[in-house]
């Protein structure tokens, strides 16, 4: 089969600036809208940013429903209940409120709302759904982050727990993007620093990965555009967003997490997650994503701090941070000056680094960030032990979204292996 000749940069408009939250209800108006969902979650609901948002849409005479039962890390069920509430109403815009749960969440009511599949698992990535094409333009979704690490207002990627199987999965499409993103500092102030942590390492790992990624021309050529993967692998655009995505890290992570009152480095992680998010919005991410989802998926009662929820957690970011290192060890053989490149981005003097040294340099500096952040030190400080390993590996295998985007191919073996090293971090 012919390789891939193209790769396409498809990306949401992006408003960044203190105090754009309370543009929303103008935006809204401006495209017509009269009746509008609003989603988030519990906590934020009694909040700052939620508050300004119904304030605007009230003071532009715009009706707002508010659902406020977004799961942090959402599962099948949450999306479900959340889909059936949008069905009750007859909505003709969405804003999303919140993380990367909540704009996920916005996502899937938007395309199961417009275009009801016969079941539910049709639009979910192969090899677990069926990939379906979405049939056509979808409502206009604006995405409101409160934290700074999915990138999610930027994607057309929708992440959620399925619960039979204990792992994420997703659905992916370029027409999922939100229709406009407004990134306003002012709602990142009371991020909690583990929340800032877990977010940032998220950032920090989506723009390694999508760097690394194996390159969009070696990926077989689509019989059409349309069936062309909303993660191409690495390409001359996403790096350029990638590299300065973890410039921007290395520069205001530490910063935005020890002061949350520094205002330029919350700023700054703000806008360092929707790089990062044009980034691995269009190159893709690999194996620590594809890792994290059994590893999210399989919690047993941990809670991480910081993390209001009912129920056990791993924050996503920790469980894809929690692999890394062990990943690029491995990876790092198939293009050493990439990881080396990534690792000089990262803040790491590499002029005199062999070539065969850059996954440990690479993954030294990582752990370097989780040390500084206070990040569990390992999958045995979450839970995990030996015994959980076969598990992990099979909740990774389904993941082909992101695993076939590994630089270096990793089977079973491969994968317990890395399992194995990710136990303990340091």
């Amino acid at each position: 089969m012919p390789h891939e000749i193209a790769f396409e940069m498809a990306v949401s408009s992006i408003r960044f600036g203190p105090g754009v939250t309370r543009e929303v209800g103008m935006d809204l108006a401006d495209l017509g809208a009269k009746n509008v969902l609003v989603l988030t979650d519990p906590v934020l609901r009694n909040m700052l940013p939620v508050q300004t948002v119904l304030e605007s849409l009230e003071k532009n005479r715009i009706a707002a429903t508010l659902f406020d039962r977004v799961r942090v890390e959402p599962t099948d069920e949450s999306f479900l209940d959340a889909i059936g509430f949008a069905r009750q109403g007859s909505y003709d815009a969405i804003v999303a409120v919140g993380g990367g749960s909540t704009i996920d969440t916005a996502k899937a009511v938007n395309l199961y709302v417009t275009y009801p599949p016969a079941d539910f698992l049709d639009y979910v990535n192969p090899p677990i759904g069926k990939g379906l094409p979405v049939p056509g333009p979808l409502k206009p979704l604006i995405a409101i982050p409160t934290t700074a690490g999915t990138g999610s207002e930027t994607t057309g990627v929708s992440i959620f727990d399925l619960s039979k199987m204990h792992a994420k999965t997703g659905i992916a499409s370029r027409r999922l993007k939100p229709t406009l993103g407004l990134l306003d500092p002012e709602n990142t102030r009371t991020m909690p620093s583990q929340v800032a942590a877990s977010s940032g390492l998220d950032i920090l790992s989506h723009a390694v990965e999508s760097f690394t990624a194996l390159p969009y021309s070696e990926r077989s050529l689509p019989e059409r555009p349309l069936l062309r993967p909303a993660y191409q692998g690495s390409n001359p655009i996403s790096d350029v967003w990638s590299l300065q995505a973890l410039r921007m890290v290395a520069q205001y992570l530490v910063r935005a997490v020890e002061d949350p009152s520094d205002d330029e480095a919350r700023a700054n992680m703000l806008l360092a997650a929707s790089y990062a998010g044009v980034g691995f919005g269009n190159a893709g991410v690999h194996l620590p994503h594809g890792m994290s989802y059994p590893v999210s998926g399989n919690v047993k009662s941990y809670r991480a701090p910081g993390y209001v929820t009912d129920h056990a957690l791993v924050p996503h970011g920790f469980s894809v941070i929690l692999n890394a290192p062990a990943v690029f060890r491995y990876t790092a053989s198939a293009n050493p000056a990439r990881h080396l490149e990534a690792a000089q981005a990262l803040g790491v003097d590499v002029a005199r680094c062999k070539a065969s040294d850059s996954g440990r340099i690479l993954s030294e500096r990582i752990t370097w960030f989780m040390q500084r952040l206070k990040t569990p030190n390992g999958l045995r400080e979450i839970g995990y032990t030996s015994s959980d390993i076969p598990a992990l590996v099979e909740g990774t295998l389904p993941q082909h979204r992101v695993t076939k985007l590994s630089p270096r191919p990793a089977g079973p073996e491969e994968l317990a292996k890395l399992f194995e090293e990710a136990l303990i971090a340091w």
